[in-house]
């Protein structure tokens, strides 16, 4: 392991990264034949990329609008302030917030972008009065409602070395 916190993953464990971020339910026969080995070294390789945090975690891809939560709201926000007191007040209140699945501090013109999901514009309506619109320290909330969704993974293809592929 490195000063970063990081060590070296070989080409296999790449492969290996690579199909559980497609198929993070894989059986261990299954992902060996996938990336050449056998049950018992893919499973070790992956307890070991585990161990190590290369693997965060497993989850499962939920399908929100068959739930009933179509609309998927990008949501800027700017602060009043940018001092420490209010991004810790923000950030604070922001994780209790139902309707929010991801929320970053980022640079630029905007403080935080995040991704708000509701069933209609009706919720959303609420969502803003009663979630965004108390936040401490907002300045400006900019809306854009998601048209359509083009392109969602995982992982970018350049982490595992590869190519985009054409799908």
């Amino acid at each position: 392991m490195d000063e970063s916190g990081s060590y070296s993953i070989d080409a296999t464990d790449f492969r290996i990264l690579r199909e559980l971020s497609a198929d993070g339910r894989a059986s261990d026969v299954n992902l060996g034949e996938r990336v050449h080995l056998s049950s018992t070294a893919a499973a070790r390789r992956r307890k070991i990329l585990e161990e190590r945090g290369a693997i965060a975690g497993y989850t499962a891809k939920i399908d929100l609008p068959r739930l009933g939560f179509g609309i998927v709201v990008m949501v800027a926000i700017e602060l009043s302030s940018q001092a420490e007191q209010a991004l810790v007040e923000f950030e604070t209140a922001v994780v209790k917030c139902p309707s929010m699945s991801y929320c970053s501090f980022v640079s630029g013109d905007t403080d935080f972008l995040m991704l708000v999901h509701v069933r209609s514009l009706e919720d959303y309506d609420r969502v803003y009065r009663s979630e965004l619109s108390t936040l401490p320290h907002v300045a400006k909330i900019r809306s854009s409602f998601v048209m359509r969704e083009v392109m969602r993974r995982t992982v970018a293809p350049i982490v595992f070395g590869g190519p985009v592929e054409n799908r």
